[in-house]
């Protein structure tokens, strides 16, 4: 992909990779297009957007370690200002994501300062509340969900919470989202996000009582979380930067191998004839009282595309 100027562009991907030394294996998600196409769908403040972003980096990362065939969601539930947070990755990189908040609460926390917001998002933004994870492959297929509390001042740490108690896998998590220059006068958001999880190779994430990790191990595993925490916010963002080099500046000296990546574009799944279906559910009476100048008006929360429908296509949905 290209700028238009003959530039390449390394973006909107899941780059897995793993550690020679196999003391770790990861994931590096970068998102371009599709974090900045969500973001801006609405009017969101810039700490909600952020936070957001942040969510839908986690869910790109986490879906590129399952195998799955439907939808993989992140939702997070706030007792804050912030109240919903939600994003999902479809199995063919089909991703989507939108917020709620409490617009009152919100511009109060923004007129105490920008510090406000910025340290500790979770619990200034969110309070109390939970992170769930769920994958959901449709028909009769088993659905999948793992929940835990906010606990933590950012996202990464509540995501290493759900990694070690649901999935029991040890893992650490850098994430970055921001605005950055577009142009002349302009500025897009990104989100950028990678991740290193201690192999089956180097040790069990669960030890019997008494037993004892290899040292030779536990060594090498410190060393990949160190070098993955010294990728700086600059690096996570970088369009120009090839996830293979800065692979390669971080964990060479251990040496590094990548795998094929899979490609992420926002693409919400809405439809005129999702909603039909929707509306054919609600009572006639409760669709009446929807009615403004005789038409009724959806509007998806994600993408926030809007569905209008006027008597006679409404008079039509119970025909059919």
């Amino acid at each position: 992909m290209t700028d238009g100027t003959g530039s390449l562009l390394f973006d909107d991907l899941v780059q897995p990779f793993q550690i020679e030394s196999k003391a770790a294996q990861g994931r590096f998600v970068r998102l371009g297009r599709s974090v900045d196409s969500v973001l801006t769908a609405h009017d969101y403040p810039e700490p909600v957007a952020a936070l957001l972003g942040e969510v839908q980096a986690l869910a790109a990362l986490i879906a590129g370690g399952f195998k799955y065939e439907g939808v993989l969601s992140v939702q997070v539930k706030g007792e804050g200002p912030v109240t919903l947070l939600v994003a999902d990755v479809a199995s063919d990189g089909a991703m989507r994501g939108y917020a709620q908040y409490d617009a009152d609460r919100m511009a109060a926390l923004e007129a105490a300062g920008p510090d406000a917001s910025s340290t500790a998002p979770v619990p200034r933004l969110l309070g109390g509340g939970y992170l769930a994870f769920t994958i959901d492959q449709g028909g009769e297929r088993q659905r999948y969900q793992g929940v835990v509390q906010l606990e933590g001042a950012t996202l990464s740490e509540c995501a290493h919470a759900y990694l070690r108690q649901s999935v029991q896998i040890d893992a650490a998590i850098n994430l970055a989202v921001g605005r950055v220059r577009a142009g002349p006068g302009g500025e897009t958001w990104r989100a950028g996000a990678l991740m290193v999880q201690r192999t089956a190779e180097s040790g069990k994430t669960q030890l019997q009582s008494g037993e004892a990790r290899d040292p030779w191990a536990e060594d090498a595993w410190r060393r990949a979380v160190v070098l993955m925490k010294s990728c700086s916010r600059d690096e996570l963002l970088d369009q120009r930067l090839n996830p293979n080099d800065l692979l390669f500046r971080l964990f060479h000296e251990d040496g590094v191998r990548v795998f094929e990546p899979s490609a992420l574009e926002m693409r919400c799944r809405c439809s005129r004839g999702r909603v039909e279906t929707v509306l054919r559910a609600f009572p006639r009476t409760e669709i009446e009282s929807m009615k403004v100048d005789g038409r009724v008006t959806v509007t998806c929360e994600f993408c926030n595309a809007e569905y209008g429908f006027d008597e006679e296509q409404l008079a039509r949905l119970w025909q059919d």
